[in-house]
């Protein structure tokens, strides 16, 4: 009996978080409240507040979780992509979306909600620092570059930051047709950066 216990509590975890994210991309943080994601996810508020007893500890749960999934995700979208130089094209565009996606519409609404709520930036400001540094490790890794070599690190500091704010100035509008130019003259910069030789000039 016991197994079938910890699957419906995984699978009640899981609704969870996914309902979650939902809120926050369609309410903001003011109205993801506890009691909507309970609701949302068909889950009962002793259920919700058994495995997440506070809101802070609810949202930021659900970004470790789907931040994990995502990084999964894009590890084997990565996979499918060419060897040689249209590899980097390819990386950065993975990338690119994933700094548009639902997942970080859903962080962003945290990091600014966290700016006045002391509660939540305790929370969060150790999660982000988590998720900054395996995200940078990820992006190496697709890459497949060797940061031991000049300038290799802050390349890929740079293209995280870029896409980042990219990311930000979606937000509003469709800003598709200015991301495209700007990752395309990016994309030429970094591979020189990260080339052998762009490393010694």
């Amino acid at each position: 009996m016991r197994v079938p216990q910890q699957q419906r509590s995984r699978a009640t975890q899981a609704r969870l978080l996914e309902a979650t994210v939902e809120c926050l991309v369609e309410h903001g943080w003011s109205g993801t409240t506890t009691t909507v994601v309970a609701t949302r996810a068909g889950v009962s508020r002793g259920a919700q507040l058994h495995h997440y007893p506070t809101r802070a500890a609810l949202v930021t749960a659900a970004v470790t979780h789907l931040t994990e999934r995502r990084a999964a995700e894009l590890r084997t979208e990565a996979a499918a992509l060419p060897a040689g130089p249209d590899r980097l094209d390819g990386v950065v565009d993975l990338l690119a979306a994933a700094f548009t996606g639902p997942l970080f519409v859903a962080a962003l609404e945290l990091w600014v909600a966290a700016r006045t709520d002391a509660e939540l930036r305790d929370a969060l400001v150790p999660l982000e620092a988590r998720v900054g540094r395996e995200m940078h490790r990820l992006t190496v890794e697709l890459l497949g570059v060797d940061e031991r070599r000049p300038g290799v690190r802050e390349a890929v500091q740079a293209t995280l930051d870029l896409l980042r704010g990219l990311g930000v100035a979606n937000l509003l509008s469709d800003d598709s047709t200015r991301r495209v130019a700007l990752l395309h003259t990016w994309k030429r910069q970094l591979a020189a950066l990260l080339s052998p030789e762009g490393a010694r000039h």
